[in-house]
This record gives structure tokens, C-alpha cells and sequence, in this order.
């Protein structure tokens, strides 16, 4: 009996979900294309059916995850202002965030992998963080203007440097101070007084 015709994509799915999952946890030296298809429930054999190269796969799961993300976000960031924007900081930087390991964004979790990366690869992860500053791009620039881009980025870049270390630190309470005064420095910077001063 011939499958249905939406299978080969279920399971190219279903592969790219636990390759993420394995990613996150643990980077993509250290696993291996057995586990990911034991993982999936699949043989080794399935995963050329899908993917040729373990980077190709990788880079899927990267952009997966922005595609994912831009799915989540509400239709007009805009609309929602500084506020979704704090919520977005909130989230982001916080213990939740942190202990959901399988859950990680892969800005914060694979940045050392993706620099010994191919292009595919770097790609994909620039689309992930340009999902990222673009959230907080659009809920604090009037528009597209360079200001509101500078603001993004730095946003992006001190939530994500805030959960490399917090992830790194062997210390809880030293991991939730980084954490905090991510999200104060962030939170100031806000604001557009922060900027223009």
C-alpha cells in the first residue's frame, strides 16, 4: 500500500524536529546521523531519502526555527509597540528560557558551531537573528529607519550574549544576576531617551 501523499514531508519534519532537539542539546559535532534517525524513529538508510549532507540538515533546522518564530508573532509588531517588546525581553532572557534546553534558541545555543559552519549553515543563522532584532525593530522604530535597526541588533545581541553566559556559568544565582541586568540594560535602552541622550 503506497503511502499518503503527505508523508515524505511528515517525516522530513519529524527529522528536523529531533535534529534541533539533539542540536540544542548537545552541538553538531556531537551528534550523530544515527541518533537524530533513532531519535525520529527512522533508520539511518531514510535520512539520504531526505537530506544529503548533515549541514544541509542543520541549516534546515535553523531555519526551521526562524520560520517558527515569525509564525508565532503577531501579525503587525507594530501595533503592539515598546510593550511586545518588553515581553519579547522577558521571555527571552529569563529562567524559562534557560532551563528548556531542548527548547533553546539556536543563537544562544549553537553560535560556536555555526562559526565552523558552512554558508548554508551561517545563513540560516543570520535568518534566525535577523527574525530576532526585526522583532524588536518593528516594535520600536517608526518605520524601517537606521535608528530602530541599531536599537534591534543591540537588543538581539545583549539578550543573546546574556544567555551564552548564563548558559556557561557554573553559578545559578551569578546566571540570573547576568540575566537581570541584561534585561534592565536592554529594557533602558527602550526607550528612546536611552538613545538620544
Amino acid at each position: 500500500m503506497p503511502y499518503p501523499s503527505d508523508h515524505k514531508p511528515q517525516v522530513r519534519a519529524r527529522i528536523v524536529t529531533r535534529a534541533r532537539e539533539l542540536f540544542t542539546r548537545r552541538g553538531f559535532t556531537e551528534v550523530s546521523i544515527d541518533e537524530i534517525m533513532a531519535a525520529a524513529g527512522l533508520t539511518r538508510g531514510g535520512f539520504y531519502n531526505h537530506f544529503k549532507t548533515k549541514d544541509e540538515l542543520y541549516a534546515e533546522t535553523l531555519a526551521a526555527y526562524a520560520s517558527a518564530r515569525r509564525d508565532e508573532a503577531p501579525t503587525d509588531p507594530c501595533e503592539y509597540g515598546p510593550e511586545l517588546a518588553r515581553q519579547l525581553l522577558s521571555q527571552y532572557v529569563s529562567r524559562q528560557h534557560l532551563d528548556n534546553v531542548d527548547g533553546h534558541c539556536p543563537l544562544m545555543a549553537l553560535p560556536s558551531d555555526v562559526s565552523r559552519a558552512g554558508p548554508a549553515v551561517r545563513a540560516a543563522y543570520k535568518e534566525v537573528l535577523e527574525a530576532l532584532s526585526g522583532m524588536f525593530e518593528a516594535c520600536l522604530g517608526e518605520g524601517k529607519d537606521a535608528t530602530a535597526r541599531q536599537r534591534g541588533l543591540a537588543i538581539a545581541a545583549t539578550c543573546v550574549g546574556a544567555m551564552v553566559l548564563a548558559r556557561t556559568i557554573d553559578d545559578e544565582a551569578l546566571a540570573d544576576e547576568v540575566c537581570e541586568a541584561a534585561r534592565a540594560f536592554a529594557g533602558d535602552f527602550m526607550e528612546p531617551a536611552a538613545v538620544d541622550a
